[in-house]
């Protein structure tokens, strides 16, 4: 048997890419603290019912199940963090008022998101609690820029999108169940002629809004011919507000954005503004998020709430800046040898110990060599 031959879309990481995933990792959590976010971890698995909110079939379909073997219940292991951080919210931490948090960890799916995507994705991610403002949706966003900023992301732009133009007409229009998921997925997927099929039935308003939707990408502008061509339902006239205003606060705060009015998320918990932010040199997108105002509905209790996640893995094509060259020290147990290799480590510098065989994969340019009694790093 090939015993070392892992599933599909499962791969190692590799030194290089973990050593540059674990500098991501370190600096994005240092940088949400300054912002004020306080790190949790929820567990890598738990009973299947607290992992899937709002019946989300989506995010059944890509979490594995398994039995514990302690209780008899079914338990899933997590395809995504956001619903673990909800319930830490809303169950655990109970707070009142504005709550920052943020988390990191791997989480394992049943089939990837893409070709060139991986099953098990390392994501870290910040959330907001507790604000309804539009405030909180901003902060959220130039804190997902200057995260992926700092991994040395760049020419980057958001595409925007809100799930209440879809609901808005959807409840309109009466539609449940099959139906309204079936228009959906065609509109997420822009399929035209279905859409045109499923709407053939509605008032006139109510299909030209949800065929103009399809086709409502672009720039600012968008909002306008959104305003002439949607029907004219109070939840649409406050979510194209909305979107005007989030307009004007990130292209004061430097972010590109452009807009997308179908795009709708793969997960049902998400209940109006939508995000993900783009880059040169990537096929997909390097973050995503959006809020989620119910997500805590199903722990009993249910909180404004936004935030965006990064797949660490997704980002390793980044420029990263090689290894530090180390210093090569002889081995024994002369005591101040090893007073010189602790406070070199000290200050900062690799030491790597001769072990007397081939030093694989060490790119040494100093060595600790004693000189009159005195342990000295010189130049190789």
């Amino acid at each position: 048997m090939r015993n070392w031959i892992l599933p599909e879309y499962i791969s190692d990481v590799l030194p290089a890419e973990a050593r540059q995933i674990e500098s991501m990792r370190r600096s994005m959590l240092d940088l949400f603290s300054l912002y004020g976010y306080e790190q949790v971890e929820p567990p890598l698995v738990e009973y299947v019912e607290s992992l899937l909110t709002q019946q989300d079939a989506a995010l059944d379909l890509k979490t594995f199940k398994l039995v514990d073997e302690l209780s008899g219940r079914q338990m899933g292991l997590r395809a995504d963090i956001t619903p673990q951080v909800a319930r830490i919210d809303s169950h655990i931490l109970n707070r009142q008022g504005v709550t920052r948090l943020c988390y990191t960890g791997s989480v394992l799916c049943t089939r990837p998101d893409g070709l060139l995507s991986t099953r098990q994705p390392r994501q870290i991610g910040a959330e907001i609690y507790g604000c309804a403002d539009l405030a909180a949706d901003v902060e959220i966003i130039e804190l997902m820029f200057a995260s992926l900023a700092q991994a040395g992301v760049s020419d980057m732009t958001l595409e925007v999108g809100h799930i209440g133009l879809f609901n808005a007409i959807a409840d309109a229009a009466d539609w449940q169940g099959e139906l309204r998921q079936s228009a959906f997925n065609a509109l997420k997927q822009k399929d035209v002629p279905t859409l045109k099929t499923l709407a053939a039935s509605l008032a006139p308003e109510l299909q030209q809004g949800l065929l103009a939707l399809a086709s409502s990408y672009g720039d600012l502008s968008v909002l306008a011919q959104a305003r002439a061509q949607l029907p004219a339902l109070p939840e649409i006239a406050a979510a194209l507000d909305g979107l005007q205003q989030l307009h004007a606060a990130l292209t004061a705060r430097g972010i590109t954005v452009r807009f997308d009015l179908a795009e709708l998320p793969g997960s049902y918990y998400h209940t109006g503004l939508v995000f993900n932010a783009y880059a040169k040199g990537f096929t997909n997108a390097v973050a995503r998020g959006g809020r989620y105002d119910s997500v805590g509905e199903k722990f009993g209790r249910s909180r404004p709430a936004t935030g965006f996640s990064i797949d660490l893995r997704g980002l390793t094509s980044v420029p990263f800046p090689g290894k530090k060259a180390a210093v090569l020290a002889p081995k024994g147990e002369d005591a101040a040898l090893l007073d010189a290799i602790r406070a070199l480590r000290a200050q900062g510098e690799i030491v790597i110990v001769d072990l007397g065989v081939v030093q694989s994969e060490v790119h040494a340019d100093r060595a600790l060599q004693q000189k009159e009694g005195v342990w000295q790093v010189i130049n190789l």
